[in-house]
């Protein structure tokens, strides 16, 4: 029997763990162990008032936290059958250009290449490549200047409510931010010419992969899901069309395709679906990077990013030309007993949420899936396929590959701890 056992994942948001057990050279098993404490923050929203539910949302992530105010505002304005205007979906698209903008950058410069340039860590990768590293955390600041412009702040941002926003921001104080993005888009189109030249492993699944899906734009908030292999259903179909379900060894529900099994979101899945939505310099950019379309290897989940990356800078750089700055920043929100189902697109991947309210609009039910939960059984796929490499491979070879197949999916493990039930049983 031999074992790979990873103690405490490196390089990844939150605690988790890997353990793989070998029956000579065939796979016994592999689990993908999060560990991290159940956070309970769908127990936490019950008997609170709508209006409360984006800020509270928003603290599940300290990375993504437009994601969680945006699917929560979407869902509780489908049960309060609120249509909020133009300007204020474009203002909601530019806050959320920015958290794609600062997560991928965080992720791709600071955790994700020194695995192709052979590094332990960011810091290491500096001495060599201090150009890699500058030129992300500058990417990265330009994500931070968005979300701080438009939700009042850098992390967990106060400006953002249902209905809208509690103000627009100044014509004068967002004009400001265009020299810094188009230096960004600059910077990220540089950034995926290099990394095309990283070394990437030949390793490709068939994945269903799923995403959002608009009439027109490249996803970031919508209300129709698909999927590579039949799958289109409305927001409101998803627990129909999906199912959780605990297991053992991990605090993170795995998700499935009803009938069908383990599918993959996130950046893969948005540019295998999505790709002629991208803005045209994206577009380029990805042909140039030679991305295969549909792109089955994890590891150039790196590039994906990169060109959402470009993508999400150019989209801000228009809107900044378009929005309507002295337009109502939100409107009237009337409370109502319902329910309401909303989905958006954060950096990792889908994001649903589900709300029931009484009359009051206080919440009696809430229903929270991360993008990582989603992800987990597709993880533990891609491990087991690789396992035929990593059989003939030293311990700590093998460990590396693992983590790096773990760290294709950007897993933010802190956000995959929900919970819907806690059963315990003693015999």
């Amino acid at each position: 029997m031999k074992t790979i056992k990873v103690d405490y994942l490196a390089r990844v948001e939150g605690d988790g763990a890997l353990r793989i057990r070998f029956r000579g050279d065939h796979v016994r098993d592999v689990e993908l162990r999060i560990f991290e404490p159940p956070r309970f923050f769908e127990a936490f929203l019950r008997g609170r008032s709508f209006g409360e539910v984006p800020d509270i949302t928003a603290r599940i992530c300290g990375i993504c936290p437009v994601a969680y105010q945006m699917s929560s505002c979407r869902a509780l304005e489908d049960a309060l059958e609120v249509r909020v205007t133009p300007h204020i979906d474009q203002l909601r698209r530019l806050l959320y250009c920015g958290e794609w903008v600062e997560s991928h950058a965080l992720h791709m410069f600071l955790l994700h290449a020194p695995d192709f340039l052979g590094y332990p860590d960011a810091m290491a990768m500096a001495r060599d490549h201090r150009e890699i590293v500058v030129r992300g955390l500058q990417i990265k600041k330009a994500g931070n200047a968005i979300v701080s412009a438009v939700g009042g702040r850098e992390v967990h941002p106060v400006n953002v409510k249902v209905g809208g926003f509690y103000r627009t921001p100044a014509r004068e104080e967002m004009e400001k931010l265009a020299a810094q993005l188009e230096a960004a888009r600059d910077a990220a189109l540089e950034a995926l010419e290099r990394m095309a030249r990283f070394d990437f492993p030949d390793f490709n699944r068939d994945y269903e992969f799923v995403a959002l899906r608009g009439a027109e734009d490249y996803p970031f908030i919508g209300n129709r899901i698909v999927s590579n292999r039949g799958l289109d259903i409305e927001a409101a179909e998803y627990d129909q069309a999906f199912v959780e379900q605990q297991v053992p060894h991990s605090h993170a529900l795995h998700s499935t395709v009803r009938g069908r099994g383990a599918y993959l979101c996130g950046p893969m899945a948005r540019f295998n679906l999505n790709f002629e939505r991208l803005r045209p310099l994206a577009q380029d950019a990805a042909r140039r990077a030679r991305i295969p379309l549909p792109c089955r290897n994890p590891f150039m989940s790196l590039l994906v990013r990169a060109v959402e990356t470009v993508h999400a800078l150019d989209e801000a750089l228009r809107l900044l030309g378009v929005i309507d700055w002295s337009a109502e920043s939100s409107v009237a929100v009337r409370p109502r007993a319902c329910a309401g189902y909303g989905a958006s697109e954060a950096p990792r991947g889908l994001l649903y949420h589900r709300y029931h309210l009484d009359d009051s609009g206080r919440v009696l039910d809430a229903k929270i899936v991360p993008p990582t939960s989603q992800n987990q059984l597709s993880i533990e796929h891609d491990l087991r396929e690789l396992a035929a490499q990593m059989v003939r491979l030293t311990h700590d070879e093998a460990t590396v590959l693992a983590e790096r197949a773990i760290r294709n999916y950007d897993p933010c493990i802190s956000c995959a701890t929900h919970f819907l039930d806690l059963a315990i049983e003693r015999e």
